[in-house]
């Protein structure tokens, strides 16, 4: 069973609004990107290959929104700054940027290679900070108004094996948000990280096809169950509207209770 939001609750505060969601072709982002052009956003979908986008915009076209799709590498400066300039041209302003491009390595620390660890920092962390810097620069600070949400993990705040790299990236995403929230709160700019807890996306979709260790993780979590994506929803409205004016630097972490709840009883195998 999934959870559902209302559009009309939403849509006054955002409609017409422009929203930019990075790494839209799957996955979380793609869910964004639905989210947001469900109440009402003119949506910039991005992804490094333009095709990937197609089923991300006719879902968009499907709950009658409106976007556009541009090609977007996030490990580079040049495709940044070129689909930043497109991104600001597709409808004049931007309003929202999602950050949520991102990738994972898994592998026992001590296998990580160096190409490794750059492909996750580069992406997870370096991308996001001058994606931000980028729409920041060219429409928010022009505009004194916008809200950036940098997606983040629960590894943030916590440790897990094999996932050093990312947990590393997903702690620098944390302390970015903080302190861009800071740097630009004088610009009417909010700064937050949603961060999920265990999801199944595209990226760990093979863990979770170990029904066991399914089973082992509900027993974790204080709610019972992983996440759905629909369980984000919310947050994600909340930190892009209005109403979130006063709220910046922040992470909000999404995760069933799993940072409250790692210390019950293991399951018994």
């Amino acid at each position: 069973m999934t959870t559902s939001i209302n559009p009309e609750s939403n849509r006054a505060e955002l409609n017409d609004q422009v929203a930019l969601v990075t790494g839209a072709s799957r996955g979380l982002g793609r869910h964004f990107a639905r989210v947001l052009a469900g109440v009402g956003c003119r949506v910039i979908i991005t992804s490094r290959a333009a095709d990937s986008l197609v089923e991300t915009s006719q879902l968009i076209r499907d709950v009658g929104g409106r976007c556009e799709s541009v090609e977007l590498d996030v490990r580079d400066f040049d495709s940044i700054q070129a689909a930043s300039d497109a991104a600001v041209s597709a409808f004049g302003k931007i309003d929202i940027l999602v950050n949520n491009a991102g990738c994972n390595v898994r592998k026992p620390a001590v296998d990580v290679t160096w190409e490794d660890w750059n492909l996750v920092i580069d992406t997870n962390l370096r991308g996001s900070f001058f994606v931000a810097q980028a729409i920041a620069k060219k429409a928010m600070i022009p505009a004194a108004y916008g809200r950036i949400v940098n997606i983040g993990s629960v590894t943030s705040v916590f440790g897990y094996e094999g996932l050093t790299p990312y947990g590393a990236s997903r702690g620098g995403t944390k302390q970015m948000t903080m302190s861009l929230a800071d740097d630009w709160g004088q610009h009417g700019i909010t700064v937050n990280c949603l961060a999920p807890g265990w999801f199944k996306t595209a990226q760990n979709a093979v863990m979770y096809e170990d029904a066991d260790w399914v089973e082992y993780l509900s027993e974790r979590i204080p709610v019972g169950r992983p996440g759905h994506v629909d369980d984000l929803s919310s947050a994600l409205l909340f930190m892009v509207g209005p109403g979130s004016r006063y709220y910046t630097g922040q992470t909000m972490l999404v995760d069933g209770g799993i940072t409250v709840g790692r210390t019950r009883a293991l399951p018994k195998k």
